[in-house]
């Protein structure tokens, strides 16, 4: 079994009209047994940006404060908060910087850039980038979740029809994946609000 499906994981970003979701699975196993059943895959970098990190738990957390003492050092620098797209060439450079002795996550971000513009993108543990329009998924069940949002997705959703549309594709796939799931947690970002959301699941 890889590194990488060790606790298991399910991260999916998805875009709208002027917002995007985010949402994850909040199971924390060991192979096939289950630790945890909250456990947060998704975290804040600031109001508009999000970044969900799949694989290795203890890694995720370890890049994660890295990341927020990187974005502090920013403001404090800038006195202003990074642009998604700044944020994800930060992540790229700190994943590559490790390459020979890789953090195990695959990060997925998400965020809203200037004039609103949702940015997403995920990218490998070694800091390789892939952008995206539509959605972007990362994690043990991210077979199950292109076939899912391939056929759900379509262009300049709703806030709500977003959030309908990412947690259905969310529910399907990791019923199909057997070391991620027991439930959801879904972000729906817009310009003036951020709606957080759990999703009840299969409990097995």
């Amino acid at each position: 079994m890889s590194i990488f499906e060790y606790n298991g994981s399910a991260v999916v970003a998805m875009v709208g009209k002027n917002c995007f979701a985010i949402a994850s699975d909040r199971r924390l196993g060991v192979n096939l047994q289950t630790i945890a059943t909250d456990f947060q895959r998704i975290y804040k970098i600031h109001e508009k940006l999000y970044i969900g990190l799949s694989g290795l738990a203890t890694d995720a957390q370890t890049l994660y404060q890295r990341l927020v003492f990187r974005h502090k050092l920013y403001q404090l620098r800038e006195e202003r908060n990074m642009k998604p797209e700044t944020f994800a060439s930060l992540v790229s450079a700190i994943l590559y910087e490790k390459r020979f002795g890789p953090f195990f996550c695959q990060p997925v971000i998400a965020g809203l850039g200037d004039d609103n513009k949702p940015f997403i993108c995920t990218m490998d543990c070694i800091g390789a980038k892939e952008l995206a329009k539509d959605f972007v998924v990362s994690g043990t069940a991210s077979e199950s979740l292109y076939g899912a949002c391939e056929s759900m997705y379509k262009p300049d959703m709703e806030p709500d029809e977003l959030f309908e549309t990412i947690s259905q594709a969310l529910l399907a796939s990791v019923d199909r994946d057997c070391l991620s799931g027991w439930g959801g947690h879904v972000l729906v970002v817009t310009p003036t609000e951020v709606q957080e959301r759990t999703l009840k699941g299969r409990m097995d």
